[in-house]
């Protein structure tokens, strides 16, 4: 047997394994954390709470479930080096062993603004695998989102229903993104091939804004947006959870350009 079949063995188990293990460590997270822990709730609504009504939109007193991944695997307090994994997951583990058995505010990971809002966490102990496996949970926890969570872009067709998309965007708590497009567009199809459809833009629009795509050859734009429409594509409009419009940004865009402009409309 060949070393090129060897590997793909070597690596297919492995991704099983992996695999896994996270769905143990997410039934373990909802066994002995989820009763404190809420689910996942959008960064946009959660800055909104912490740092525009002091908490009183949501009255957290323990992060969510989102929160924690977070603070594990990207704030600047995040936990082990990103290009090690085997070794971040030993801090983990260590980490979440350490830290529940003596939770003190002053030495957790979250961010300081938000600490104040907190209650003091009870003692608790678990084990070598149990920690193990909240591991491999928060270190697969983001990737694991995207693959359950559609990329954000909706095509709109001719009988797309207005309300239901600000039933979504309302429930959600997210604004509107009109992508104005054409087949025959070629800096629409630069643009979806070179910025829109990369894992950071994609991530940055999921996480905050509903994303509508509208060919206007064939489908009229919504949200009475066509006395706003130049002719030029692409166009974007961002409009808020009622529909209103914002801003419109005709033309195409850079990623770093286009990564600012969801920040300024955030």
């Amino acid at each position: 047997m060949s070393r090129a079949v060897l590997l793909s063995i070597f690596l297919f188990f492995t991704t099983i394994n992996l695999n896994a293990d996270f769905h143990e460590g997410e039934k373990l997270f909802i066994e002995k954390c989820s009763s404190c822990h809420k689910e996942y709730i959008s960064f946009k609504k959660l800055k909104e709470n912490f740092f525009e009504r002091n908490n009183t939109l949501l009255n957290l007193t323990i992060p969510t479930e989102n929160m924690l991944a977070w603070a594990i695997m990207e704030s600047s307090k995040k936990i082990g080096d990103p290009n090690d994994n085997e070794m971040r997951k030993i801090e983990i583990e260590d980490y979440l062993k350490t830290y529940l058995a003596n939770p003190d505010l002053n030495d957790s990971i979250c961010d300081s603004h938000v600490l104040k809002y907190y209650k003091k966490k009870e003692p608790m102990e678990i084990s070598d695998e149990e920690s193990e496996l909240l591991a491999q949970y928060f270190m697969g926890y983001k990737d694991d989102r995207l693959k359950n969570n559609p990329k954000p872009v909706k095509i709109l067709s001719k009988d797309y229903n207005e309300k239901e998309i600000l039933e979504k965007a309302k429930k959600e708590g997210k604004e509107i993104i009109v992508f104005a497009t054409s087949q025959t567009c070629y800096f629409c199809k630069k643009m979806k091939k070179e910025v829109l459809s990369l894992t950071e833009v994609e991530e940055a629009i999921n996480e905050d804004f509903i994303f509508l795509e509208v060919d206007i050859d064939f489908v009229n734009l919504p949200f009475g947006l066509k006395k706003y429409f130049k002719g030029m594509t692409p166009t974007f409009f961002f409009l808020t959870t009622d529909g209103q419009l914002l801003h419109t940004y005709p033309g195409a865009w850079v990623k770093d350009d286009f990564l600012q402009i969801l920040k300024e409309n955030l």
